[in-house]
């Protein structure tokens, strides 16, 4: 099974830039929208998909969909890797037992990542 997260951006191709570059994400399919907007899917895990979709879009064709950004947590073996990496990632810190830390996108929304 994939899970399939619907991320609505102002700039898709930089988000598919950070996604790829930092988390080794690989786009999957480019779909052309109404009125020329582009969507792209990135494969970022062997079962969780972003499909990146302008906001501009959002508005126009489906003024009903919320837009909010979803709280995201992502579980990783490469954990302390990701986060010596990540320009945007916070300090480490222990939730129940659990070490995390937040990171931010190009737009500035947060998302967690914690040790698999």
């Amino acid at each position: 099974m994939i899970t399939r997260i619907m991320l609505y951006v102002d700039d898709v191709d930089m988000n598919v830039e950070f996604w790829t570059e930092e988390f080794g994400g690989k786009v999957v399919a480019r779909q052309t929208l109404n009125g020329g907007y582009q969507n792209v899917i990135v494969s970022i895990s062997s079962g969780t998909e972003l499909s990146i979709f302008p906001k501009d879009y959002i508005r126009i064709y489906l003024p009903e969909v919320d837009e909010t950004v979803p709280s995201l947590m992502f579980f990783s073996d490469d954990f302390n890797r990701l986060h010596d990496e990540l320009i945007s990632a916070g300090e480490i810190s222990e939730v129940n037992g659990v070490l995390n830390f937040n990171f931010q996108d190009p737009e500035g929304n947060y998302f967690v990542v914690a040790k698999s």
